[in-house]
């Protein structure tokens, strides 16, 4: 018989022998033996299982659960689509003096790039750009409000986010009116290691409705260790943990109690710049939706970058805030209506959806589970599809870019390896593709619950096994 043919032969039995030695050198980890583990490697261009463990086990996935909604994102939407924000007014326009007896309307559609620090870097913003465009329709006062229209998506924390991750950046609530990435900076001034850190401003803030800061922070460490607590939607906020000692200034971000508020008033701030009369008593944000239909004039609408573009900064950033907007995008509004649509979507394509329990479109509830067989299946319908290259140019590059850039330097997998990682308290998930040493198209996924050692061993154990599927 042929000796490239006999390896050809013995390659999958190998293949699933080297992962073997993974797998029982998992069992006798003291860090490890406690947890549960499963991944699945699959030859992208022939659908065939290269090898697997514990593939069909529910797990939770954290941030590579972007994949699911991203990808499903492109297929239903399409990669051009884009968010509107109309800006418009009701009530009576006299062009004659400029005068406007009704009120400015800013009607957001969901975009979460509004104002965002991915795609507006110059110092023109987008509210000083509105404030041009009406000024340029002859406006000149306007009497009435200026009102941020946010009731586009349902106003709904998801039930199991928890405490600690709410009113913190990462978990800024989707806003049918976003602005400025729907976070806000807290600037702390400390001293000596114990000593109490001390609140010196906030930024953005508010007008009117300023953040009620009770502070809790103590000067200790190296690290930021300090954690927002409180109603997201309220501007009471309790902040407690630890920041670095002997710092001028150092800043830690939470979530906005209200975007479409924020937005409002930097358009007010905008228009009494470039000298539009109105008064500052009528700003508003607005979350319901009206009974009737308001007749509205449109004097200037926004488009937002390309889907496939956010969904680049989505997946490289691991942005929580974009995923749940596309999430509700795709629901027009309605996050349980998007999950919907997803997991319809995948079973449509032909995966087993009863593998997949989703309850937000990020992952950053624990809630949401899957297993590594559904999701690197998954991965391998997205290699066939024609949004392939849009999602991978999403993944993150092992040894180059964002959670990545620190896996598989100077070995193999650097460059030749780009995907999603995952990451929450005791949860550590990998999945994406890589072209092996024989020139191999793998798709995989590989996640942990539940370790006993420290997040940072745990990605350095579960490397060793990366770096391993170059050798296939």
């Amino acid at each position: 018989m042929n000796r490239s043919f006999l390896l050809l032969l013995l390659l999958p039995l190998f293949s699933s022998a080297q992962f073997n030695n993974f797998t029982e050198k998992w069992k006798l980890d003291a860090d490890f033996k406690n947890a549960s583990i499963g991944f699945t490697v699959i030859d992208a261009n022939t659908s065939k299982i290269i090898s697997e463990y514990n593939s069909h086990l529910s797990l939770i996935p954290a941030s590579t659960l972007k994949i699911i909604t991203t990808s499903a994102a492109l297929a239903i939407l399409g990669p051009n689509y884009q968010f509107e924000t109309k800006i418009a007014y009701s009530g009576n326009f006299n062009k004659e003096n400029g005068i406007l007896n009704g009120d400015i309307h800013i009607i957001g559609s969901g975009d979460p790039t509004f104002q965002s620090e991915f795609f507006f870097n110059d110092k023109l913003t987008i509210t000083d750009k509105i404030a041009a465009a009406i000024k340029e329709k002859g406006i000149k006062e306007i009497n009435g409000k200026i009102i941020g229209d946010a009731y586009v998506f349902e106003r709904k924390i998801p039930d199991s986010w928890i405490w600690s991750d709410i009113s913190n950046y990462f978990g800024s609530t989707p806003c049918g009116l976003s602005f400025m990435d729907n976070k806000y900076k807290i600037y702390f001034a400390t001293e000596n290691i114990n000593s109490e850190a001390k609140v010196i401003s906030v930024y953005p803030d508010y007008l009117y409705s300023h953040l009620n800061i009770q502070c809790n922070v103590i000067a200790k460490g190296n690290s930021d260790e300090a954690c927002i607590y409180g109603d997201p939607l309220s501007f009471n906020k309790i902040i407690s943990g630890t920041i670095p000692p002997n710092k001028k200034s150092f800043d830690i971000e939470g979530a906005l109690p209200d975007p479409a508020l924020l937005c409002a008033e930097m358009l007010f701030k905008s228009l009494k710049k470039i000298g539009v009369n109105c008064s500052e008593n009528n700003i508003n944000s607005n979350y319901i939706k009206p009974d009737s239909v308001l007749k509205l004039n449109t004097l200037y609408t926004h488009h937002s970058p390309n889907l496939s573009d956010i969904i680049y900064h989505t997946n490289i950033k691991s942005n929580n805030l974009y995923c749940e907007s596309i999430l509700m995008a795709l629901g027009n509004g309605s996050a349980l209506t998007g999950i919907k649509l997803v997991k319809e979507y995948w079973k449509k394509i032909g995966l087993n959806t009863e593998e997949l329990y989703l309850v937000d479109g990020s992952g950053l509830s624990r809630e949401n589970t899957l297993t590594t067989n559904f999701q690197a299946n998954l991965l391998v319908k997205i290699y066939f599809d024609k949004n392939y290259q849009v999602l991978l140019k999403s993944l993150p590059v092992a040894g180059k870019e964002g959670s990545m850039s620190q896996i598989g330097n100077e070995t193999f997998i650097e460059n030749n390896m780009q995907a999603k990682t995952g990451y929450i308290n005791r949860v550590r998930a990998y999945c994406g593709f890589l072209k092996s040493k024989s020139g191999k198209n793998l798709a995989f996924s590989l996640i942990i619950n539940n370790y006993n050692c420290s997040a940072k061993s745990a990605k350095n154990k579960l490397e060793k096994f990366l770096i391993e599927l170059g050798n296939l």
